[in-house]
């Protein structure tokens, strides 16, 4: 599997009711297929699936593998701060069909260096489907390591990527060092990406792809083929755009964009809350220059 490009982190639509918007969902789906978005990523950080019922795990998977029939890869969020439930997780996962996995760092432990090679290498040693890294500590509270991830690389022949959300350059310079050619690093922040592909990442799992899903593969696509400048240009006009969807906790404000596009409700499940006023105001503002709206 060949993890380059724009894959974006989709957010999981609720209906008025608080349940599972299917039609909503499927309507985001078909918009990324349209867009050329190169691969899928249900029910991560942005999929609020830290609140989903496992059914409604289960068929945001098999509704992003129906609406993609096999053209475009499917990468399964896989998160949960035991061991044995990811494993858990992987097996169903993989039993459904899905083309990857993106197994989060476990949270609230803070398991050491160690304990995270251990994990992931379960996880690994417990399915046959390529497996991406998630390391974001901001909300795990635990770095991975460059050299762990690089001993995971070395250890585990299924483990092919990161996605790297520590905000960190230099730490993405030392894990392009550390490891082979053929791993690869995403960038996890909509706003290092082209700084992130300049030393070595190859793509990026992006929130800001659900409402510019065509410009923010372009901007990868650009930097792949050589074209700096129109990479550079692209980078400068989503920046504002990217810095309005962080001015709260993700998906709020991607969730209230979605929802101000037309495109689905903007509520996100308790314990998060819907964007507050004032912020909505400002990404109103961004999302007319963008000409979203």
């Amino acid at each position: 599997m060949k993890f380059e490009g724009s894959y974006v982190a989709l957010v999981t639509p609720f209906d008025s009711e608080g349940r599972l918007d299917e039609d909503a969902y499927r309507a985001l789906v078909r918009r990324q297929l349209r867009a050329g978005t190169s691969g899928l990523v249900p029910c991560g950080s942005t999929g609020e699936a830290a609140t989903l019922l496992h059914e409604e795990y289960r068929r945001c998977l098999e509704i992003c593998m129906e609406e993609s029939r096999g053209d475009t890869p499917v990468v399964a969020g896989i998160g949960a701060n035991a061991t044995w439930k990811a494993v858990e997780l992987t097996r169903e996962a993989e039993s459904l069909g899905v083309d990857a996995l993106l197994v989060l760092a476990p949270y609230y432990n803070k398991p050491t260096q160690e304990g995270l090679y251990q994990h992931f290498r379960a996880v690994a040693r417990s399915t046959r489907l390529p497996v991406v890294v998630y390391n974001i500590p901001g909300r795990c509270a635990v770095n991975i390591a460059p050299k762990t991830i690089a001993r995971l690389a070395k250890d585990c022949p299924n483990i092919l990527a990161v996605k790297e959300a520590s905000g960190s350059l230099d730490q993405v310079s030392e894990i392009v060092s550390l490891t082979p050619p053929s791993f690869v690093v995403l960038s996890g922040d909509d706003s290092l990406t082209l700084p992130m592909m300049s030393v070595g990442a190859r793509g990026i799992v992006s929130v800001v792809a659900n409402i510019a899903p065509k410009e923010t593969q372009a901007l990868c696509v650009a930097f792949l083929k050589g074209d700096l400048k129109k990479a550079r240009a692209l980078h400068l006009r989503l920046f504002p755009l990217v810095k309005s969807l962080f001015v709260e906790t993700n998906p709020i404000p991607v969730k209230a964009a979605l929802g101000l596009m037309g495109l689905c409700r903007p509520e996100p499940r308790l314990p998060l809350t819907p964007l507050s006023a004032n912020a909505r105001v400002g990404l109103k503002k961004s999302l007319k220059a963008f000409g979203l709206l």
